[in-house]
């Protein structure tokens, strides 16, 4: 049984610690929900890809091709009676904004619709920041706005009930510090919902006579309505201090606010609004009255509360006209309120630049080194890109604007309407989930506008950056039906001339691009489609032998050096790496760059058999000793860095998994990520806490242990400041170099070192531990480094038998329990 079954089936008021997202998706079943659709956009996307899609005996539930179609399928849905909710990022609220806001003053009974929509303020994975409250507000949509992984659970339920109430769609705004991080939750209680009686679906149209009626009714019966609604609700609490200092806050900022409270030990009075459209004005001049001193606003986003309560004759303290600031953290409450934050560590040793790069063995890298060598060359004059692992191409110098879903065609075609010499040198590029997406409408205008040129698809078959979702060019669908559509017939039917050719053909690709570049002179569309599986959704028995390279004939000329798989020693004699991939078993990308044919790959069954390091045999079961949670620390706090593919996150559900067993379940456990572009090779982040702890950010010098997967990771501005005084650095000696960089251009180890040298610091070859278990892609390194955690105060107060269950819990599958139980051992081994 999946956790999520286990989540939606377990009895009412169990403890569990769980993702937001996951919360939120075990949540839609255990209220009832009749169905979910939408499309994968980080940090939304898991409540269907890893959460809905493992219940679907339990829920009807689907991707669509965009949010668009989503949202109309979730309008069908209430229709039919039936409570739906529509998954989706804040840009895809506005792809879809037609359907929400033409569908948003319908008036009559049907069921719920409820907009599940995760912000980004950073943003860590969106291409704005654009906050869509106005909008809502500006559509009478309710806004709830969880503020903890408990209300994330209940949030379903709660916009259902209240769409029930109003006949309203509800809009849900979930932080993605929330969706993200992990945190204690108690299951809420399972019921069921009845469907909706809707006798006249005739009645629900937006013809201007039926769209005047309706929006008549809701402004003079639905508003004011809910705003008696929310003058009342227990949705928007308050929280007594001294009744000096005043707080209104919303969503997961109350978690920030408890953090600054807890370290600087002061009283505050924080009125907490679970609603923020409609707002609920009386109860917050009341609260306002309430406080002798001054009254601060705390918002993500823009400054949507803050502009209502000024206008309203409220002197609150906020942000500037012209603050950039659109997401909180503790430590800039922290500073708002006045606080001193120190930070002590200082270093002149510079940090890696590590822009996010497409994965090693990516279809997409050879077509991205052509491409980038003829925009040099001056060949090309301009690339249009598209929003996708596609964008990744800008980091090669292949692509040189990105906008929105399926953009890219549109604009070289305004291009080159203005600049018909130019049909010749510039390229539109995307993604075959992004044709499907919104792609296809710019391919049949070109078409039906005449206007000749280029568009390039790079065809994974997957919708790849948010992890490998089924798009219509996929084999299956989410249910696993095989999927009928043919993307190159599609294209064909519109008129385009089509030709295909394979990611990991180089001298095809040349001769592709050059013939369709000459042949848009025809003024004809000419588009090509790149193909090549995602290299993390090929299996991983088609996966190639062993890369070698024929030292005797290498010319040592780094033309190879395209990929993080690949590397040089001193001497310039290429070597790989555990990242490569060997291109998924097709014809390796460095191995076509080579001019003298010195790179080779020996298939598995001509390769020799290599001898493993004997293992001991990993337990079937694990006796626990009995525990006395008051024994173990009051608090405890842990971060993680490291580069993107190294295991963050796997650490951190370990951690979890190990505080729940401790007892800590009882108090609080979270734990935060980083998620986004930032996985793929950029920095990542992940934090843990347990007991005594209220957010997955937390302030600095609050962190028992700082642990570094990547040696120069350590240093990354802000790392070592969140160690207490008498805390440890665990420092791995695995150093990533980005592709294409210099080796004199990382940081020397004994520089890294000196930089250390007030901090107590562990340093530790976990990747070589790794490697010797046998494990030639070392991703059991991150185990290894929770055994060497597992030796280092205060973490070593937990039995060794807690740790061995908690990483069982995460991975219970017999082989990988078996690899992992020995580089848990390795580790422990290590530290000693």
């Amino acid at each position: 049984m999946s956790l999520v079954k286990k989540m939606c089936t377990d009895k009412d008021n169990e403890s569990v610690v769980a993702q937001g997202n996951i919360a939120f998706a075990a949540g839609c079943v255990r209220a009832g929900i009749h169905a979910a659709d939408g499309y994968p956009g980080t940090p939304s996307t898991e409540v269907i890809d890893k959460g809905l899609s493992q219940v679907q005996d339990m829920i009807t539930v689907g991707w669509s091709l965009n949010e668009a179609t989503a949202v109309g399928s979730g309008v069908g849905h209430t229709l039919a009676g039936s409570d739906c909710v529509v998954t989706m990022k804040i840009p895809g609220l506005f792809q879809a904004a037609d359907p929400v806001s033409s569908s948003a003053c319908y008036t009559l009974e049907r069921g719920s619709l409820v907009y599940y929509i995760a912000s980004d303020y950073t943003p860590s994975s969106t291409q704005h920041l654009i906050d869509p409250r106005h909008f809502l507000k500006s559509c009478f949509i309710p806004i709830f706005e969880p503020r903890n992984h408990q209300e994330l659970h209940e949030a379903a339920k709660i916009a259902a009930d209240l769409g029930r109430r109003f006949s309203s769609p509800v809009a849900i705004i979930a932080s993605g510090v929330l969706c993200h991080s992990e945190g204690l939750v108690q299951l809420m209680e399972k019921e069921t919902r009845e469907r909706a009686n809707v006798p006249d679906i005739s009645k629900f149209m937006t013809l201007p006579g039926a769209a005047r009626a309706n929006y008549d009714k809701v402004v003079t019966e639905r508003v004011p309505a809910m705003m008696e609604y929310v003058e009342k609700s227990s949705l928007n609490t308050r929280k007594k201090g001294s009744g000096k200092i005043g707080i209104i806050t919303h969503g997961v900022n109350e978690l920030f606010i408890e953090e600054v409270q807890a370290d600087f030990d002061v009283e505050l009075d924080v009125l907490s609004l679970g609603i923020t459209y409609p707002l609920p004005m009386e109860r917050i001049r009341e609260f306002y009255e309430s406080i002798d001193g001054d009254v601060y606003i705390f918002e993500d986003g823009q400054r949507y509360l803050q502009d209502q309560l000024e206008a309203a004759g409220l002197k609150v303290i906020g942000k500037t006209v012209n603050d950039p600031c659109t997401e909180w953290t503790p430590v800039r409450i922290a500073e708002r309120l006045g606080h001193a934050i120190e930070t002590p560590f200082t270093s002149s040793v510079a940090t890696v630049a590590r822009p996010p790069m497409i994965c090693p063995g990516c279809p997409y890298r050879l077509f991205g080194e052509m491409v980038g060598k003829m925009r040099q060359k001056g060949t090309l004059e301009a690339c249009f890109g598209d929003i996708g692992c596609n964008t990744l191409l800008h980091f090669m110098k292949a692509m040189d604007t990105a906008l929105a879903m399926g953009g890219s065609e549109a604009k070289r075609m305004g291009y080159v309407l203005s600049k018909p010499e130019s049909s010749t040198k510039c390229l539109s590029i995307l993604g075959d989930g992004t044709e499907c997406h919104s792609g296809l409408d710019a391919t049949r205008n070109s078409i039906f506008r005449n206007v000749p040129g280029v568009k390039v698809i790079l065809d994974n078959r997957w919708t790849a950056m948010t992890g490998g979702q089924p798009s219509p060019n996929s084999p299956v669908n989410l249910a696993g039906d095989a999927n009928v559509f043919s993307l190159e017939e599609v294209l064909k039917a519109e008129g385009a001339q089509v030709t295909t050719v394979s990611g990991y053909d180089r001298k095809g690709l040349q001769k592709t691009l050059k013939a369709a570049l000459a042949n848009s002179e025809d003024g004809r569309l000419n588009t090509i489609l790149v193909q090549g599986t995602c290299i993390r959704k090929v299996p991983k028995d088609q996966f190639g032998g062993q890369m070698v390279v024929n030292a005797d004939i290498c010319k040592r000329c780094g033309m190879c050096q395209i990929c993080p798989g690949i590397e040089a020693d001193e001497d310039g004699l290429p070597f790989f790496n555990n990242q490569c991939s060997t291109c998924g078993g097709q014809s390796p990308a460095c191995g076509q760059m080579c001019p003298v044919d010195a790179i080779s790959m020996i298939r598995p069954d001509k390769k020799k058999t290599e001898k493993k390091a004997a293992i001991a045999p990993a337990p079937e079961s694990i006796k626990l000793p009995s525990v006395d949670a008051g024994s173990f620390p009051e608090r405890l706090a842990l971060a993680i860095r490291g580069v993107g593919g190294q295991g963050n996150l796997f650490f951190g559900r370990v951690m979890t998994q190990l505080a729940n067993l401790a007892g800590y379940g009882d108090t609080n456990i979270v734990k935060g990520e980083t998620h986004g572009m930032a996985q793929l090779g950029g920095p990542v982040i992940s934090t843990f806490a347990c007991g005594k702890v209220s957010s997955p950010i937390y302030m600095p010098g609050t962190a028992d242990c700082v642990v570094s997967m990547e040696r120069s990771e350590v240093l990354r501005p802000g790392f070592p400041d969140m160690l207490r005084k008498g805390g440890t650095v665990i420092l791995a000696k695995t150093e990533v170099h980005p592709a294409k960089m210099a080796k004199d251009s990382y940081p020397k180890a004994d520089d890294i070192r000196s930089a250390l040298a007030d901090y107590t610091v562990v340093e530790v070859d976990v990747l070589k531990a790794a490697l010797d278990l046998g494990d030639a892609s070392g991703r059991s390194a991150n185990v290894v480094m929770i055994g060497v955690l597992s030796t280092i105060a205060p973490f070593d107060t937990f039995p060794e038998e807690l740790w061995l269950q908690a990483l069982k819990n995460v991975s219970p599958k017999p082989a990988i329990w078996a690899a992992n139980y020995a580089a848990f051992n390795a580790g422990r081994s290590l530290s000693k």
